[in-house]
C-alpha cells in the first residue's frame, strides 16, 4: 500500500511538503481552482502510510508531522484571508462599484456585515468549506471595512477547522482504508461533500432569516 504513494514519497518525506502546502493554501484564495485541499489530504494520507510502515519496521520514519501539517495549512489560510481583506479594504470606489453590480456579492456583504456586527461569524467558518466562499467572504469583509478584530478571529477559526478536517480525512482515511490512492480519493470526495453541504446551507440562510 505504501508503494502506491511512492510517486510523492521523496517530497512527502522532506520539509518541502510544508512549504508546498503553505503556498498552495495561501494562493488558492486568489485562484480557487488550485487543489490545496487535495494536496493537504494527499500529504496526510502519505503520513498515515509512512507512520504505519515505520511502526512495522518496513519504511522510513521521516514522514510529515500531522500537527505541523495542520498548523501550516491553517496559518496559510489566515494569511491568504488577510491579504485579500487588506487589498479589498484599499480597493476604493472602483471596487465598490464592481461589487454593487453583483447581486451575489451585495447580498453576501449585507449578511456578513450583520453577522459580524452581532458578534457571530459562523458564516465565515461555513464559507471556508464552500467553493470560493473564502474568497468572497474576505473580499466582502475588506470592502465593507469591517474591523479586523471582528474578522480575524473567525478567519483563524475557519482556517483551523478546515485544516484539521482535511488532515483528519487524509490521515484516518489512510489508516482505515490502507493508505492507498483509494483512501486519498475517498477523503477528497468527503472534502468536496462538505463543501457542497456548506454551499447549500449558505444558500438557505437568507430563507431562515426571513422566516424568523
Amino acid at each position: 500500500m505504501v508503494e502506491s504513494l511512492g510517486s510523492i514519497g521523496s517530497l512527502v518525506s522532506s520539509p518541502w511538503i510544508y512549504a508546498l502546502v503553505a503556498v498552495s493554501v495561501l494562493l488558492d484564495i486568489f485562484l480557487p481552482v488550485l487543489p490545496s485541499g487535495v494536496l493537504v489530504i494527499t500529504a496526510a494520507t502519505a503520513a498515515a502510510a509512512g507512520s504505519g510502515a515505520a511502526a512495522a519496521g518496513r519504511g522510513p520514519e521521516d514522514v510529515p508531522d500531522i500537527l505541523v501539517l495542520t498548523l501550516c495549512a491553517a496559518t496559510a489560510s489566515v494569511l491568504g484571508d488577510l491579504a485579500v481583506y487588506r487589498l479589498a479594504w484599499r480597493g476604493g470606489p472602483r471596487l465598490n462599484r464592481a461589487l454593487a453590480r453583483s447581486r451575489r456579492l451585495t447580498t453576501a456583504q449585507e449578511r456578513l456585515g450583520g453577522a459580524l456586527a452581532r458578534g457571530g461569524g459562523a458564516l465565515v467558518v461555513l464559507a471556508r468549506f464552500a467553493p470560493a466562499g473564502r474568497s468572497v467572504v474576505s473580499l466582502v469583509a475588506g470592502t465593507a471595512h469591517r474591523r479586523i478584530r471582528e474578522f480575524l478571529p473567525w478567519s483563524a477559526l475557519a482556517g483551523l477547522a478546515w485544516a484539521a478536517y482535511s488532515v483528519a480525512l487524509g490521515y484516518f482515511g489512510g489508516q482505515w482504508l490502507g493508505a492507498s490512492w483509494l483512501a486519498a480519493a475517498v477523503s477528497v470526495v468527503a472534502l468536496f461533500g462538505a463543501g457542497a453541504g456548506a454551499a447549500y446551507l449558505m444558500r438557505r440562510q437568507p430563507q431562515a432569516s426571513e422566516a424568523s
